[in-house]
């Protein structure tokens, strides 16, 4: 590869997005590695990840159905906030109109810990589930639609701006509620 200049289009710089050194409430983990649900709305995974623009950062929450491996409901934003978590799971709870009882799965992040976003989970009869610290396998799923996105959308443009950004994300297929 190296004698014919050719590089890989995947390898990136590493941001961390999550913020799990707070004293906010953490919950049990539900999933423990389970991947195989039988049915659409009853388990859903959460994640942010991080696009790189020329006028900055944009910060990107999804909500996906681990039975259909379909985005649910996302958000974008300028900072990494709790309200990109919060908007992407009405978003999600907005397009879907799931049962109670439903378990949503994040990280230990302090946007996934914050009452703003519990409360939510709590309203709607949700149960909330966070992997352990530091164990990224049990959010497999959600990291690896990122990893699938960057590589056939983000990686393969520039963004010269946030709004450019933004278009690309929202006519990204995958990210058509079901």
């Amino acid at each position: 590869m190296r004698e014919n200049e050719i590089r890989s289009i995947t390898a990136r710089k590493f941001k961390v997005t999550t913020d799990s050194k707070h004293h906010l409430p953490v919950s049990e983990n539900l999933l423990k590695q389970d991947f195989t649900v039988s049915a659409i709305d009853k388990v859903w995974v959460s994640d942010i990840t991080y696009i790189k623009t020329q006028e900055g950062w944009l910060y990107l929450s999804i909500i996906l159905d681990l039975c259909s491996r379909k985005i649910v409901g996302w958000s974008v934003s300028d900072r990494i906030t709790k309200k990109v978590v919060t908007d992407a799971l009405l978003k999600a709870i907005w397009n879907r109109k799931p049962s109670k009882g439903l378990i949503v799965h994040s990280d230990q992040g302090s946007q996934y810990a914050s009452i703003e976003y519990r409360n939510i989970i709590q309203r709607f009869g949700f149960k909330q589930s966070m992997s352990g610290r530091g164990n990224c396998y049990d959010n497999a799923v959600a990291e690896s639609f990122f990893h699938t996105f960057k590589t056939e959308c983000v990686y393969l443009e520039v963004y010269n701006s946030k709004a450019k950004a933004r278009s690309s994300i929202f006519d990204y297929s995958s990210f058509a509620p079901i």
